[in-house]
């Protein structure tokens, strides 16, 4: 005490000062935001209409936050409809109610109602995203989600003070018609969703499309910086090859998480994923104007698809000698499978000691789940316009079905309410055949509705195994689980062999995503230990096939510690 009591007064302040500012450098802040879903009138592809968005914009806001931050966001439903947003990729650990599917963990916001949720931000770091979690919504409700590293730590890849500036680009698409009309008529008749009229870039479909020249999305650049692109894929239902013309790509991170760097001329992105990519800008540019790119990765060959290439530009602003351009990417082909099976498989953790890898080496439950486009039988009376025009369109894990319930399954759970849900999902197929190759059988093409889900004891280390058929036609199905992030520890072409292909894992640094895609007529295990309590949604991130039935829901039950059981519900919540 004899030596505190000689330190000088000033020095003494100097002191408090610094602790207090370390203390507000690391202190948990609390962000907010207010939200309006309303109708906007747009014009695009010569034609005008009104689509639901967020605030009057398409894209959505952008949200700015830190690892372990707060965001409250008020949602204020003016528009015709019931709404629900998700904040893809935030595990919410212990926070259920604010998740936002709806009818999984809440009842939808009415028109004239509003919501707020609070979004729990825990490991998340890098680019995440927020969307309409309700119908198709989605289609105009969404936009990007950047977490930044805590105060006083810096990005793994590049010093801050090195990197120019953020760009988020945030590829959608774009229907001329009410993509609702397209939804009742699904739901009336069991038909296909049709394609979208134009993919886009930041909103806009670009030059290349009708009535798009001049109104492309365009970033304004300078010779030798490094810029990152936040990317998201918030397209409906495509794959997606994105390029910026002659510069290259170094990818850092994927869906909040880093990754060891790569460099690639082009990316395959699924729908839900988020890619973090650094570009570096020429010394010379040849050119003062280069274009950005993407067009559909068609998994399957046979299906209708969007054909289009959306464009947005890159500008050089201290090039003024340079040719003006715009130059195109050199894109891939829609099939060409060789480029983006390997572009996937570059994706690995980055497992540093500031960023490491925590790989659950022994599962205690593996599941095997096939996922399917299938039919329903087509009652007396219907008009039914699936295969044959005498079924409806479905899709299934392990042949099930889910059809939303009328009451959300988290208050089910968490009022133990009867008959909302069945809790008997199964690990397996229900039956074994080739599923990559049935020779085109329609014995496997019928499924079954209903809402079967998984109920899991806290702290179960999981395998899933998403193993594709081609019923109905072989495709990407890119499956997403909400509350969790996952590693995903092996994929290959073909039929799972749970005998060999487990000793191939990568346990030492895999890709630790919310998104995965499983590959044409092949499979993707990914491990995660159940740890999060509450319910979450697990299905494929082509909507239609959401829509179809290609989902289910993860019960994990609490554990035994304060710290391993849900929050309160908040009083506020919507009711049905």
């Amino acid at each position: 005490m004899v030596g505190v009591a000689k330190m000088p007064s000033m020095v003494w302040l100097l002191a408090a000062v610094f602790m207090l500012g370390a203390a507000v450098g690391l202190a948990q802040n609390t962000l907010h935001y207010e939200f309006f879903v309303k109708e906007t009138t747009y014009s695009k592809l010569c034609k005008s209409k009104s689509l639901l968005t967020v605030n009057d914009m398409f894209p959505g806001p952008t949200i700015t936050a830190r690892k372990g931050d707060i965001v409250i966001v008020n949602v204020h439903n003016q528009g015709p409809k019931n709404i629900t947003i998700h904040w893809h990729g935030v595990d919410q650990p212990r926070n259920p109610w604010y998740d936002g599917p709806e009818f999984i963990t809440q009842c939808p916001i009415q028109p004239g109602t509003n919501f707020t949720y609070e979004i729990l931000l825990s490991e998340e770091e890098g680019t995440i995203w927020w969307h309409a979690h309700s119908g198709l919504d989605r289609a105009g409700i969404h936009g990007a989600f950047i977490v930044h590293p805590k105060r006083g730590t810096e990005y793994p890849f590049i010093k801050s003070t090195e990197l120019h500036k953020e760009i988020p680009i945030i590829l959608g698409e774009w229907w001329t018609s009410d993509l609702n009309l397209q939804l009742e008529e699904y739901l009336k008749t069991g038909g296909e969703i049709h394609n979208s009229n134009a993919h886009t870039i930041n909103g806009e479909p670009g030059d290349l499309m009708p009535c798009g020249r001049g109104h492309a999305f365009k970033e304004d650049v300078l010779t030798n910086r490094t810029y990152l692109l936040r990317i998201i894929n918030a397209g409906l239902d495509n794959d997606m090859f994105f390029a910026v013309a002659d510069h290259l790509l170094t990818i850092v991170g994927t869906d909040g998480c880093y990754l060891k760097p790569f460099t690639v001329q082009t990316i395959m992105i699924s729908p839900g994923q988020t890619m973090d990519v650094l570009l570096k800008t020429k010394d010379f540019p040849t050119y003062r104007r280069y274009y950005m790119g993407s067009r559909t990765y068609l998994s399957n060959p046979r299906l209708a698809f969007q054909n289009g290439t959306a464009t947005a530009i890159l500008e050089y602003m201290d090039a003024p000698r340079a040719r003006g351009g715009p130059l195109l990417p050199n894109l891939p082909n829609n099939t060409d499978h060789e480029t983006a099976i390997d572009y996937t498989a570059q994706l690995r953790s980055l497992a540093s000691k500031e960023h490491p890898v925590a790989v659950p080496e022994v599962p205690d439950e593996r599941m095997v789940i096939t996922l399917a486009v299938n039919t329903l039988p087509c009652t007396t009376g219907e008009i039914c316009r699936g295969p044959g025009n005498n079924s409806r369109l479905a899709a299934s894990l392990n042949n099930a079905s889910f059809e939303d319930p009328h009451v959300d399954i988290l208050d089910a759970y968490y009022y133990s309410i009867k008959g909302v849900y069945e809790d008997d999902f199964p690990n397996v197929p229900p039956f074994i055949f080739n599923f990559t190759n049935t020779n085109g059988s329609r014995r496997y093409w019928p499924t079954k509705r209903s809402t079967k889900v998984k109920v899991l004891e806290y702290g179960t280390v999981v395998e899933v195994v998403f193993q594709a058929t081609d019923i109905l036609g072989a495709e990407n199905h890119p499956m997403h689980l909400h509350g969790f992030a996952f590693y995903v520890v092996g994929r290959g072409l073909g039929n799972f062999n749970e005998t060999t292909d487990p000793a191939k894992y990568n346990l030492i640094d895999p890709p630790y995503q919310n998104t995965v895609t499983v590959p044409t007529a092949g499979w993707a295990a990914m491990r995660f230990k159940a740890t999060n309590p509450g319910v979450w949604f697990m299905h494929c991130h082509f909507d239609r096939h959401t829509v179809f039935g290609m989902s289910t829901t993860f019960i994990v039950k609490e554990g035994n510690t304060p710290e391993s059981k849900m929050r309160p519900r908040p009083a506020s919540m919507p009711k049905c």
